[in-house]
């Protein structure tokens, strides 16, 4: 009877472990959205070069605009639309989307608001595969 409940008492301590592990554990986190603020007063967008990594998202922040602005990039891969003064944009830069994106506001490109985003690869996940079960060898 003493080594069932020693069994017992091994088994519940080997598998609290695995009860309590979530998936969550080994994914990417998640960071909040990346803000770049879109400055009327300077044409300008602030700041101008952000580095973030897949999976993150960027906002363009448009704060009681006195001039329309929006957000292009030259490779078309994002696109804020006609020009706002006061709706913000937001766009994710989903997984395998990574690279250098030079964008602009359109109506003052010329005028040098300009930006770029810097999206290096999100970093691997280390996975456990290991499937062998543990074994308890008890003496009678």
């Amino acid at each position: 009877m003493k080594g069932i409940a020693i069994v017992a008492i091994l088994l519940a301590v080997i598998a609290s472990p695995a009860v309590n592990a979530s998936p969550a554990d080994s994914t990417h986190a998640v960071n909040p959205d990346t803000i770049i603020t879109v400055d009327s007063t300077n044409l300008r967008f602030s700041p101008s070069t952000i580095t973030i990594e897949e999976g993150d998202a960027v906002r363009f922040f448009w704060d009681g605009q006195i001039l329309p602005h929006n957000a292009v990039d030259d490779n078309e891969t994002f696109d804020s639309g006609d020009t706002k003064t006061d709706e913000d944009y937001r766009f994710v830069f989903v997984q395998g989307l990574n690279g250098t994106f030079e964008y602009y506001c359109e109506p003052h490109r010329s005028l040098g608001m300009v930006g770029q985003i810097i999206v290096n690869p999100a970093p691997a996940v280390m996975e456990n595969n290991t499937t062998e079960e543990p074994v308890i060898e008890v003496e009678d």
